[in-house]
């Protein structure tokens, strides 16, 4: 039989095409990598391992990720690359073998009101053209059932020009299904006028009470002077309409004490002032006022759902779309294959697939018609998962950000099949992990440190999971650990009383949280921990919250500035130099002008992206060049910002620079782990493990009775999590109670008690199914979590 002719070299020689199976990374220098070259394999499952701050996200985001993005980004016109972010050329020598990268990161979906986890995917789209066909009454397109879009209708004349110009009258008309009343939000907003003004008292009197409304200001005088109320009047004893002119009145141009202004009714000029902005990024005095002045009630007209009367009317069956976007996602899965409808068949089996996945990747708990806003990061990142699951891409590179985070090992195994699905569909799977279960998949492991910071940002191992554990690495040595139970455990000094619980999918729960010990909320994703411990704890409790919303800060923020500790630094510079403490501020006087204290120059190139350079006038420093003539112990401002909590720990606690303020909070930031962070570091750069705990040493100066955490162990390295149980330790020995809501089997095994809800997730959990000590869990195995912590200490 004759050959093909060339089959020999296709059985031999493998097409050129098919050599590049490698990304090859040279010399990155990206944050604290040093000179770092690897070479990871495509189509494979790739995990990176190494302790908090070792370099993963440097490599894997900041280079691999980020050139990735910026060379498709590139293949765009100018005119599209301006409506783009700028990404700047990662600090690395040669990166080739690059595929398109999807980045699945936990940064939290935008907290516009009107994002849902419906429209943060297709579902809520397929379900608007579902009712669209088969709503009764049909009441228009799908654009009828949306609450983002609100019905428009207009009329007028066009000319129509055919021959003889002619006007022809035409109307328009779109039909929304946005809430009129509270437009498309749920919720509307009232003002309670008793926060505004005193009612007995007259303008003259003094009657408002609005922050920055002080009597004799102008915001004060634009009310007296007007000539549209009686100021020497008590409110109370004001007419109909003199009432409607101080609160409601249209802004209007006239002159008010010689001079010409806007007067517009105090109620739309708060609302502009103050409700338009960003609750956290007010000033603490404003903020409690607008927490005082300001409820949010479900909007009446729609009792919540967003919809407008007609789209609450069209229905399938009995249900609505807004009925059908309450339900639980697995409860909409059943609903929607129980539907037999020949004429919509190819979009029944795409909602379909999309809500199977929520239900596969463990979010079957949630509503459509959840905020995006109220998602936690692991949430957040598990619904970004969904888009890609159905993706009919291959040979495209996925990044994960720990997909593991708030995940009951339970459910790990879920998640660690969907990373493999993604991979067998041909694609490269890049993981950032600190869970031993996930890292345990892996086709290939790197390792990266040997420590964190300075002390990290190079490869210490490159293998397989096995060659891993006998590499004698930090990662390799604490694979396997597994904290023991604890021989006795600390008894109660009383309990915290939370009865009839029923926030969320809680079911009219009845527990007491011990006191004086460390307890530990368990329980699958989903099960109703959070409600329990956050939503559900009596008013008046004497209790210190740090929970994984993010810190927000810019790019001048630091660790000095966020936990309070440039105060201190800076009277003691002022003191030691007999100057003002503001000098000391690269946010205030001392700042350099060239740069206004950034350290870097910002240059914004139009159509093409953006690049930062060094400041050349201060060299990087921030600072004025007067300003760092002054000295502390031989330091100046610069040089102490540069230091690591651990050698400013040493630098102020003794010798000239002796700040014992400043030592108290740089003890409490090396005692949750951080000592290798730089006071000047950028709050922007900082992973979330690292921002959580951040979060941690600020509240740790607080007083209070009762610390409730929210995975505390989030972003932690295995050698690290022995650290932090040290640290809560210490916490509940030196009087304090520690609540913590937690999947790490090594801090349930820590416990002295263990609430455990469940059995399941949404409305199959909500009910407590174990209260008690770790010893007893591990026995009775009676619950998911038991059976998992019993495999976990190898009972």
């Amino acid at each position: 039989m004759s050959k093909a002719p060339g089959s020999d070299e296709r059985t031999s020689v493998p097409h050129a095409a098919d050599r590049h199976d490698l990304i090859r990374v040279h010399g990155a220098r990206e944050n604290n990598l040093k000179d770092v070259s690897i070479e990871i394999p495509k189509r494979r499952l790739t995990v990176f391992t190494g302790v908090s701050g070792s370099g993963k996200s440097s490599l894997v985001f900041d280079t691999v990720a980020a050139e990735s993005q910026r060379l498709i980004n590139e293949t765009y016109s100018s005119f599209v690359q301006g409506f783009m972010p700028t990404l700047a050329r990662p600090e690395v020598d040669v990166l080739e073998g690059l595929t398109t990268a999807i980045i699945v990161d936990q940064q939290r979906l935008g907290a516009d009101p009107r994002s849902t986890v419906g429209t943060a995917t297709d579902a809520n789209a397929m379900l608007r053209i579902l009712f669209s066909r088969l709503g009764k009454p049909h009441i228009g397109p799908p654009s009828a059932y949306s609450f983002n879009v609100p019905s428009v209708r207009a009329s007028g004349a066009i000319t129509v020009e055919k021959g003889a110009k002619k006007a022809v009258k035409a109307t328009f008309e779109r039909t929304g299904g946005m809430c009129t009343r509270c437009e498309g939000r749920g919720t509307v907003s009232d003002i309670d006028l008793t926060q505004l003004y005193d009612d007995s008292k007259s303008l003259d009197e003094g009657a408002l009470t609005v922050p920055g409304y002080t009597t004799g200001g102008w915001n004060y005088r634009l009310y007296t002077e007007s000539g549209l109320v009686d100021p020497a009047k008590p409110i109370r004893s004001y007419t109909k309409k003199e009432l409607d002119a101080f609160l409601h009145h249209e802004p209007t141009r006239m002159k008010i004490a010689g001079i010409n202004m806007t007067y517009e009714g105090l109620i739309p000029r708060i609302q502009k002032s103050f409700l338009a902005k960003d609750k956290e990024g007010m000033q603490p005095h404003i903020r409690a006022f607008v927490e005082r002045a300001v409820t949010f009630t479900t909007c009446p007209e729609c009792d919540g759902t967003r919809l407008a009367e007609g789209a609450r009317a069209s229905k399938i069956g009995r249900t609505s779309i807004a009925d059908a976007c309450a339900m639980q996602i697995s409860d909409l899965a059943a609903w929607v294959r129980g539907l037999d409808e020949p004429s919509v068949a190819p979009l029944l089996t795409a909602l379909q697939l999309t809500l199977d996945s929520f239900v596969e990747i463990g979010l079957g708990y949630l509503s459509l018609d959840r905020p995006a806003g109220t998602l936690s990061g692991g949430e957040a990142q598990r619904v970004k998962m969904i888009r890609h699951l159905g993706s009919s891409l291959t040979d495209v590179t996925y990044v994960f950000d720990e997909p593991t985070v708030g995940l009951h090992p339970h459910d790990i195994r879920r998640m660690n099949d969907l990373l493999l699905q993604l991979r067998d569909k041909g694609n490269t799977v890049l993981v950032v992990e600190h869970k031993p279960e996930a890292i345990a998949i892996a086709d290939h492991v790197v390792d990266l440190g040997p420590g964190a910071g300075t002390a990290g940002g190079t490869i210490c191992f490159e293998g397989t999971v096995e060659g891993l554990r006998a590499s004698g690495t930090v990662t390799g040595r604490h694979l396997d650990d597994r904290a023991s139970l604890k021989d006795a455990v600390r008894e109660p000094t009383g309990v915290l009383e939370i009865r009839g619980a029923s926030a969320h999918n809680l079911r009219d729960v009845d527990v007491d949280v011990p006191l004086g010990v460390l307890t530990v909320v368990t329980g699958v994703a989903g099960s109703g921990k959070s409600s329990l411990v956050h939503g559900s704890l009596p008013p008046g409790a004497d209790v210190i919250s740090v929970d994984q919303s993010p810190i927000r800060g810019s790019r001048r923020s630091n660790p000095a500035t966020y936990t309070g500790l440039l105060d201190p630094i800076r009277k003691a510079f002022a003191k030691a130099n007999g100057v003002k403490p503001a000098l000391f501020s690269a946010n205030s006087e001392g700042a350099c002008p060239t740069c206004n204290g950034a350290g870097v120059l910002y240059t914004d190139l139009g159509m093409m992206a953006g690049t930062s350079s060094t400041c050349e006038d201060c060299e990087g420093k921030r600072f004025q060049a007067s300003v760092l003539e002054h000295l502390l112990g031989g330091r100046d401002i610069s040089e102490v910002l540069a230091m690591s909590v651990t050698e400013a720990e040493e630098f102020f606690g003794s010798g000239e620079a002796h700040t014992p303020a400043a030592r108290r909070i740089l003890a409490r930031l090396a005692d949750v782990g951080l000592g290798y962070l730089t006071l000047g570091q950028p709050l922007t750069t900082l992973s979330g493990g690292e921002r959580q705990r951040l979060k941690l040493a600020t509240h740790m100066g607080e007083k209070g009775g009762i610390y409730v955490l929210d995975e505390p162990t989030t972003g932690l390295h295995l050698a690290d999590v022995e650290q932090l149980l040290g640290l809560l330790d210490r916490l509940v020995d030196s009087g304090k109670s520690v609540v913590v809501v937690e999947h790490h089997q090594a801090v349930m095994a820590h416990a002295d008690w263990i609430i455990d809800l469940g059995p399941g997730a949404g409305h199959d959990g909500g009910r407590i199914v174990f209260e008690g000590t770790p010893a007893a869990l591990v026995a009775a195995r009676s619950t998911l979590t038991g059976e998992h912590l019993a495999e976990y200490v190898g009972a």
